[in-house]
C-alpha cells in the first residue's frame, strides 16, 4: 500500500504479544554462527533485518534451517571466523547486521563487499573502520570515506593490545568490536573515546556474549577486555525476548486511550534497557504494573500526561515515543540527549519535527533536543515515514487523540513489526460510524437524524455540503468557477447539523439552502473536483466521540468503508412518490403523483449506472425497507443493530 488511513480512535485497551526483539535477534544469530555446535533460536523476529542477516549467514556458509512456519531456526555454528572467504553481501538498511558483519568479516581473512540501500550509505561506520584499521584490517570506503559501501581485504591482524573506538555516535561500532574480537584468539582491550551512547544495547550485547561462554571484563563504560582464548560455544536453545522498542508503542496506546494495554514477551526480567519506557511513562503520570513477561499501561487516574523534561539517552529508540505522547500532555515537553536520532534509518530529529508540526504542534529541534507545545486541536495530515518504521509506529498513536491521520508507506515496519497495524488495530478503538445510504426520498436523512439524536453522536447531512458550498461562497463573493476559491472554503467549510437544523458559522441556514439559487450553485460547483476532493476529507473529519450516523451518497462505499455498521434504506418507488407528494402538499406547493414517479424513476437509473460508486446496496450493508415501516419503526430497527453489535450502550 502507498498509504494507510487510521480513523480517529475513542480508546486503547487489550493484550498484544509482542514480536522478538530485533537486537537481541540479530546478534544471537551473529554469535551462534560463529560458535561451536548447533543453536536452536527459539521465536526469532521475522522482519527485513533479520532476513538481511540470514541470507548474508548464509552466503557466508552458515547453515541454517527454520523450523516449519514456526519463529524457531537452528543455526550449526563454524565455530570461527567464517569458511567462505569471498562473497559481496547487500544488507538493505540493517544497521544491526551491516555493522557487526562489518567487525567479523574484517578479522575473517576474506575478501568482501558489503552494501546497502542508499539512506545506509549515509549512516556512518567511520569510526568502526578507524578502530578496525588499529587492528590491521584493510577496509575500503569505496564511495565516501566514513560511509558505506566498503570493501574489505585479507589482512595481517594485530593480536591483542589496545583499540580505540568513539561511543557518542552509535553504540553499534562498540558492540561490533566486541562481538568480533574473540575470533582474534587473544586478549585485547577497547578504549571508549567520549561518553558511551545507548549504554542498556551494550548491557544486551554482553550478556548474550556471556551466554555464548565468553564473559567481558569491565571498568564503569569506558574500558572492556576481552580475554584471549575465549571462543563462542553455543548454549544450546536461546528464547528471543518480545521487543521491547515495540512494546512502546502498545505501552503509549494505553497511557494515551486509556487502556489498560497489556504488552507480552517482555518485563521485569528482561535484558533490554527500553524496558525503562515504561518508567518514563510513570513519570508522566501513567499507571504502570509489570510482571516477569509483561507490562501493562493506563493513562492517569484523573487528567492528561504530565508534561516532561527528560535525558533519554539510555532509551533512543522508545524515546520517539515519547515525542508523540508529548502531544497529549498538560504543558511543553523536552527531550534531550538524543543527538543518536540523527544517523538511525534517517534524521530522526528532523523528521520527528517536520512530521509534528504538520499535525500542528509548535516544536524546537536542537542539535541533541526536542522541544514539543501541543496544539488546542490536533490537525489531520498525512504523515511521511522517511522508509523509518519508528516513524510510522510512532504516529500511529495521533489517531487516539481523535485525530484521522495518514501514514505514508506503511510497509516500513516490515523493518522490524511486519504485523504492527493488525496489532495497533486489535486494540485501538476506532470512533464508530453507522452510514445509512440509499435511494432519493427514501427517508434516510429523516431516520439518521433521530438515530444520532437517539445516541447522542454527531450527525452528518452529506447531501448538504455542496448546497452550502455554493451559498458560503456567494456570501464570500467567490464566483462559482473560481476552483481553486472553491476548493480552499470547502476544505474548512465551518458547517454543523444540530437539531434538525443546518448551520454555517452560527447562521441557521436551514432555509436558505432549499431555495432554487442554492441548488443550482451546489449543481455547479459539484462538478469541480477541486470542491469534491476537499469535501471527501471534510467529510470525515465529522468523524468524532461519541460517534457518528452519516447519511447520503457513497458514505458506506466511499467516506467511510470502514463503517462499523453500513445500511442501505430503501423503499418502492410508489411509496417514496407518496411520501415526496404529501410533503410537497403539506407546504401547500403543487405536486402530481404521476411526475413524481417519472422523476424518482429516472434518478434512480442515473444513481445506479454512475461510473463511480454506482448506487446500490453493498455486501455487508444491511438492508432496511420502510415501504411498510413507520419512521419510528425504521429508527428502532437501526438502534437495535447499533446497540446489538455493541457499538453504543443500550
Amino acid at each position: 500500500m502507498e498509504f494507510l488511513d487510521l480513523p480517529p480512535m475513542l480508546g486503547a485497551a487489550g493484550t498484544v504479544r509482542l514480536p522478538g526483539s530485533k537486537s537481541i535477534s540479530n546478534r544471537v544469530l551473529l554469535l551462534a554462527a560463529l560458535s561451536e555446535g548447533e543453536t536452536d533460536i527459539r521465536d526469532l523476529l521475522s522482519s527485513d533485518d533479520v532476513d538481511r542477516m540470514l541470507d548474508a549467514l548464509r552466503a557466508l556458509g552458515v547453515a541454517w534451517q527454520r523450523d516449519g512456519d514456526s519463529l524457531n531456526y537452528r543455526v550449526v555454528g563454524v565455530g570461527g571466523p567464517f569458511p567462505v572467504k569471498s562473497a559481496e553481501l547487500f544488507l538493505g538498511n540493517a544497521g544491526t547486521a551491516f555493522r557487526p558483519l562489518t567487525a567479523a568479516l574484517a578479522l575473517s581473512g576474506g575478501e568482501y563487499r558489503m552494501s546497502g540501500v542508499p539512506r545506509m550509505h549515509e549512516r556512518p561506520i567511520g569510526d568502526l573502520v578507524d578502530a578496525l584499521r588499529q587492528l590491521g584490517a584493510d577496509i575500503t570506503c569505496t564511495g565516501n570515506e566514513g560511509f558505506p559501501p566498503l570493501h574489505l581485504k585479507p589482512a595481517t591482524i594485530r593480536s591483542g593490545g589496545v583499540v580505540s573506538v568513539r561511543g557518542d555516535v552509535s553504540s553499534q561500532f562498540l558492540t561490533a568490536l566486541l562481538m568480533a574480537l574473540p575470533l582474534t584468539g587473544v586478549e585485547t582491550t577497547i578504549e571508549v573515546v567520549g561518553e558511551l551512547i545507548s549504554k542498556p544495547y551494550i548491557a544486551i550485547t554482553l550478556e548474550l556474549m556471556s551466554r555464548f561462554g565468553v564473559r567481558v571484563e569491565r571498568e564503569g563504560w569506558a574500558r572492556f577486555v576481552v580475554p584471549g582464548g575465549a571462543s563462542y560455544r553455543s548454549p544450546g536453545t536461546v528464547y528471543v525476548e518480545g521487543d521491547a522498542s515495540s512494546a512502546s508503542y502498545f505501552l503509549a496506546a494505553g497511557a494515551i486511550g486509556g487502556g489498560p494495554v497489556r504488552v507480552e514477551g517482555v518485563g521485569r526480567d528482561s535484558i533490554q534497557g527500553d524496558v525503562r519506557f515504561a518508567e518514563a511513562l510513570r513519570q508522566l503520570g501513567a499507571r504502570i504494573s509489570m510482571g516477569d513477561n509483561w507490562i501493562e499501561a493506563a493513562a492517569p487516574e484523573e487528567g492528561r500526561l504530565r508534561a516532561f523534561d527528560l535525558d533519554l539517552n539510555h532509551i533512543p529508540d522508545a524515546a520517539m515515543t515519547l515525542a508523540v505522547a508529548a502531544l497529549f500532555a498538560d504543558g511543553p515537553c523536552t527531550l534531550r540527549n538524543i543527538a543518536s536520532w540523527r544517523v538511525k534509518e534517517t534524521d530522526r530529529l528532523a523528521a520527528m519535527a517536520t512530521e509534528l508540526r504538520k499535525i500542528g504542534a509548535e516544536v524546537d529541534e536542537g542539535a541533541d533536543t526536542l522541544r514539543v507545545s501541543a496544539p488546542a486541536k490536533l490537525v489531520p495530515a498525512a504523515i511521511d515515514t522517511y522508509d523509518d518504521h519508528r516513524m510510522a509506529m510512532c504516529f500511529s498513536l495521533v489517531s487516539l487523540g481523535g485525530c484521522r491521520v495518514r501514514i505514508n508507506d506503511p510497509k516500513c515496519v516490515n523493518k522490524t513489526f511486519p504485523g504492527y497495524f493488525a496489532s495497533f488495530a486489535g486494540v485501538a478503538r476506532p470512533v464508530p460510524v453507522v452510514a445509512i445510504d440509499g435511494p432519493s426520498a427514501s427517508g434516510k436523512g429523516t431516520v439518521a437524524e433521530r438515530v444520532a439524536a437517539a445516541l447522542g453522536w454527531n450527525y452528518l447531512d452529506s447531501g448538504s455540503l455542496y448546497r452550502l458550498v455554493a451559498l458560503a461562497a456567494t456570501r464570500a463573493g467567490v464566483k462559482l468557477d473560481d476552483e481553486a476559491a472553491l476548493g480552499s472554503l470547502a476544505a474548512g467549510l465551518p458547517a454543523r447539523f444540530a437539531g434538525g437544523r443546518v448551520w454555517l458559522d452560527d447562521d441557521d441556514v436551514t432555509d436558505a439552502i432549499r431555495t432554487e439559487a442554492s441548488s443550482a450553485g451546489a449543481s455547479q460547483v459539484a462538478v469541480l473536483p477541486a470542491v469534491r476532493n476537499a469535501l471527501f476529507d471534510r467529510q470525515r473529519d465529522y468523524r468524532s466521540g461519541p460517534g457518528l450516523v452519516a447519511e447520503g451518497r457513497d458514505m458506506g462505499s466511499v467516506i467511510f468503508p470502514d463503517a462499523a455498521l453500513k445500511i442501505f434504506l430503501t423503499a418502492s418507488v410508489e411509496a417514496r412518490a407518496d411520501r415526496r407528494y404529501k410533503q410537497l402538499m403539506e407546504k401547500g406547493l403543487p405536486a402530481n403523483i404521476e411526475n413524481l414517479l417519472q422523476d424518482l424513476r429516472q434518478r434512480d437509473a442515473r444513481d445506479a449506472a454512475r461510473a463511480v460508486a454506482p448506487l446500490q446496496k453493498l455486501p455487508d450493508a444491511v438492508l432496511l425497507d420502510t415501504s411498510d415501516r413507520s419512521v419510528d419503526e425504521a429508527v428502532a430497527f437501526v438502534l437495535d443493530l447499533v446497540r446489538g453489535r455493541g457499538l453504543a450502550a443500550g
